[in-house]
């Protein structure tokens, strides 16, 4: 296990009084906190509470309307942009290269600011290059076009590109994006290991409060610009706190492992009313199948319309695990970070057998979910299937190139791709207004 951050004084990242406007909206107002050399502090809140804009404050490409930020004591304001780019590198939310540049190429930009003007990569340079592809394991793609690659995989060479670049200081803007499960533990441990053990500095813009409760030494909650809360994660991470920032009930709860407080967000459940009223009228069981948050909003709306609903195979401590544990949703669950296990899916499959019709959420797939869509395959064209649409599939899709076939299979043989929640709903009154409901298939296929 890696320890705590070391004991320093230095601090690398100052904000004090910071206020920046953007027109007539304030987008921060007196925003005063500090990262110190060895810390992981995590910056959080709700969309559009600043933590972008903090951070490019940072970087020195937003000016404050007022007060200051410092780099290793020195205003960003007076540092040059090769002065600011040996001191502090920085992981954008996303970036669109527009050359199909090596992979190679693409991670040595990280070494400009070491490189002398007209000068060429020496040794030095090509190293760090390849222990940086090495480290989000994508060395052997380095002869790769950039463009060639995943929304995940150009996400670790953005990360690769900061490693490269050697500084003491790392500013990452949602770095997540994008990334299946696997990977953001990945990088968060990699992130957290270089406060850890290299002394450096790093703040990081995330959307997940768990993972900010497991891997930062500090919190920093952002709502409307303004810091709320500022501290470790267990004096900041509340449930009124939670209420007051994000408008959500949450249960805090300690992971028995690792001592670590945890949350179980909850709403008002849609699930009250008479059942009779509503339109699906208690038609189903309709199989959910999502993960990371993809199927929240599915397994509400069903609940909300009356239908009665199943859903698997989760991680238990997965958002959407979650949620169907709110709505008294029935799941076959795995246990947390672990390859659906044989056992599991035979659950699953169970669960599939019973189902009238099967929704397909848009969740990240890799190798320890990939089953997931290995055992809907006996089912297309069997029972009734639709798959909502969440953007590319090849964006979500970290398993090479296998989900995306499986759920090209999917279609080619009668699953039918919805638009949105609504059209999925739309669908579903019209299979539950139907003559006739299809009998289960109980084909279990693995």
């Amino acid at each position: 296990m890696i320890g705590p951050a070391p004991s320093t004084s230095v601090v690398a990242l100052e904000a004090r009084n910071v206020s920046v406007r953007y027109g007539p909206r304030p987008a921060l107002v007196d925003v005063s906190t500090r990262v110190r050399a060895g810390e992981l502090v995590a910056l959080v809140g709700p969309n559009g509470s600043g933590k972008t804009t903090l951070i490019r404050s940072a970087l020195g490409l937003v000016r404050p309307s007022s007060g200051e930020v410092e780099v290793f004591g020195s205003p960003v304001g007076t540092l040059s942009i090769s002065e600011r780019a040996k001191r502090t590198a920085w992981v954008p939310q996303d970036e669109s290269p527009y050359e199909n540049v090596p992979v190679l190429d693409y991670v040595l930009y990280g070494r400009n600011p070491h490189i002398g003007p007209l000068a060429r990569e020496g040794d030095l340079d090509l190293s760090q290059a390849r222990v940086a592809l090495e480290a989000v394991g994508l060395w052997d793609r380095r002869a790769d076009g950039i463009l060639e690659l995943s929304g995940g995989e150009r996400q670790r060479i953005l990360l690769a590109r900061a490693l490269a670049q050697a500084t003491p200081l790392l500013l990452l803007d949602e770095p997540m994006a994008h990334l299946d499960v696997s990977h953001q533990l990945e990088l968060l441990e990699r992130v957290r290991a270089l406060c850890r053990t290299e002394g450096k500095a790093a703040l990081a813009a995330v959307h997940d409060l768990n993972l900010a409760a497991r891997y930062a030494d500090r919190i920093v909650v952002l709502s409307r610009g303004r810091v709320v809360a500022d501290g470790p994660p267990r004096a900041v991470l509340s449930e009124a706190l939670l209420f007051e920032v994000w408008g959500i009930l949450a249960e805090i709860r300690d992971d028995r492992r690792t001592g670590l407080p945890y949350l179980v967000p909850r709403l008002p459940s849609p699930s009250t009313g008479p059942r009779q009223a509503r339109p699906g009228g208690g038609f189903g069981p309709v199989h959910v199948v999502a993960g990371g948050g993809s199927g929240s909003g599915i397994l509400r709306a069903l609940v909300a319309e009356g239908y009665r609903v199943t859903a698997g195979a989760l991680p238990m401590l997965d958002s959407d695990a979650d949620t169907a544990a709110e709505l008294d949703v029935p799941i076959a669950a795995e246990a947390p970070f672990a390859p659906l296990s044989e056992e599991v899916r035979a659950r699953n499959r169970a669960l599939l057998d019973a189902s009238v019709a099967i929704v397909v959420a848009p969740f990240a797939v890799g190798p320890s979910n990939l089953a997931n869509l290995e055992d809907l395959l006996g089912y297309a064209g069997r029972v009734p299937m639709f798959a909502v649409q969440g953007g590319r599939v090849a964006e979500r899709d970290f398993s090479e190139g296998r989900a995306t076939s499986m759920l090209q299979e999917l279609l080619r043989n009668g699953a039918v791709e919805t638009p949105s929640v609504g059209g999925l709903l739309e669908e579903l009154r019209r299979l539950a207004k139907g003559p006739s409901v299809p009998a289960p298939s109980g084909t279990g296929s693995a």
